[in-house]
């Protein structure tokens, strides 16, 4: 028995982690898989009354690649960093890639990740040829659209609650190049920033944008758009591009380091930093896609209460005004967060349950301050409910049930299938018994 936690380190739930290489032997029994914990509210938890959880981490091996056509098959702790430095070099890559590489190919499948280029290339599961999987009456099956197309579909953002993900097998991309050539440009209010995006959807296959949740009046939704693609060979460098430096945060910080002031500050300084002129150049593939990558246990910089990150998708028909709501509501109720990221999503996808849809996607990070975090969370729901939009269940740790079924009309058929696997629940988690009303 240990304490367990989510990347936001809240909430912490006691049970037991079997870590092992041997996933077959390990699920048995089991409540859920867990992989590297690096989904931000609970999620990879068992429930409140713990229960064993099979950790995936040391069952990673790669079973098999095609170097003509790109098919890897590997087990489902085999993580995104292992394969970015395998298969960079050898000109592939994920399809699809998260805010960080230290995931596994099965918590991408659990999550259905989605990266900056989900308005060309759409969700990981989109790229999931097939899944062996341990299903709740213990049998192992291999799982594609041509056999349980239901169980498949389901398990695709699924929150690992259709069954234990034992292997993937996926298409990776060919690259012409490991390097990234980027611009950035910055904008100076919301309505710049959701047409600097849209305009860059349409022309780049990578796009995204920081913003400053705080700024009001006509500074709102002031930011900075960047745009990307794989590097041609003849822009990149001819070496690999090298990890960048790791640094540590060694200690929790104290709750006073991320109150408004100093967040205030940091955003004022980090959108003057950039510059009126538009950035162009290679980029470190590293830095591209995983900034905060590059700080070991960043999350420590949110003190021992912890933190939840907060993401949710507002469709395009309302998005100007949907963002004007959200951003009100958040500074309203004392909101504030450096890390603010807004994107822009294409259409649905074939998992279930997968949390993109055709708008806007804003995500930020925010300090577990107990009830007023609970308050603004509830409030920020309330929004991306009449918006008709919904909030991304790997990131979230404090939406109620009845929130989560307001925004999700898909519940009831992905849960069909999940009964019909598993009638009696036997697979579980904190976040299941939260939101779905799992027994504990």
């Amino acid at each position: 028995m240990r304490e367990l936690m989510g990347w936001g380190r809240y909430p912490r739930i006691r049970g037991e982690e079997r870590v092992s290489e041997d996933l077959v032997g390990s699920t048995r029994g089991a409540v859920l898989s867990r992989g590297l914990g690096r989904s931000y509210g609970d999620a990879s938890l068992p429930p409140l009354a713990g229960g064993v959880v099979a950790c995936t981490r040391l069952a990673n091996r790669v079973l098999s690649f095609d170097d003509e056509g790109g098919v890897l098959r590997a087990e489902a702790g085999f993580s995104l960093s292992e394969l970015n430095s395998i298969y960079w070099r050898r000109g592939w890559a994920s399809p699809v890639t998260p805010g960080t590489q230290y995931v596994t190919l099965g918590g991408m499948v659990a999550s259905d990740v989605h990266g900056k280029n989900h308005h060309v290339s759409g969700c990981f599961g989109e790229h999931v040829r097939a899944l062996k999987m341990r299903v709740a009456d213990g049998r192992i099956l291999e799982v594609d659209e041509r056999t349980e197309p239901d169980l498949f579909r389901a398990t695709l953002g699924g929150m690992g609650l259709t069954g234990h993900i034992l292997e993937v097998e996926a298409q990776l991309e060919r690259i012409p190049s490991p390097w990234i050539y980027g611009e950035s440009e910055r904008v100076d209010n919301l309505d710049q920033l959701i047409h600097g995006l849209r305009e860059a959807s349409a022309e780049w296959p990578m796009t995204v944008s920081w913003v400053d949740f705080l700024s009001r009046g006509r500074k709102m939704g002031r930011g900075i758009v960047t745009k990307g693609r794989w590097a041609e060979p003849h822009e990149a460098p001819e070496k690999f591009p090298a990890d960048p430096y790791r640094l540590a945060v060694p200690i929790d910080f104290p709750g006073w380091v991320l109150g408004r002031p100093s967040i205030r500050a940091f955003n004022e300084l980090y959108y003057r930093k950039h510059g009126r002129r538009v950035h162009r150049g290679i980029l470190n593939p590293n830095s591209f896609f995983y900034p905060l990558d590059a700080i070991r246990d960043w999350n420590r910089i949110y003190g021992a209460r912890g933190f939840t990150q907060y993401q949710c998708v507002l469709p395009h028909a309302d998005a100007g005004p949907s963002c004007r709501r959200f951003f009100d509501t958040l500074t309203e109720l004392g909101g504030a967060s450096f890390l603010g990221v807004i994107k822009d999503c294409g259409a649905e996808g074939k998992g279930m349950l997968s949390f993109p849809k055709l708008g806007i996607s804003i995500a930020l990070d925010i300090a577990m301050r107990g009830e007023q975090t609970r308050l603004l969370v509830s409030a920020l729901n309330k929004v991306v409910i009449e918006a008709g939009g919904r909030v991304y269940l790997t990131k979230d740790a404090l939406s109620t049930a009845a929130d989560f079924l307001a925004m999700e009309p898909r519940f009831e058929a992905w849960n069909a299938v999940r009964r019909k696997w598993d009638p009696e629940a036997t697979l579980r988690s904190a976040l299941s018994e939260r939101l779905m009303g799992d027994p504990s």
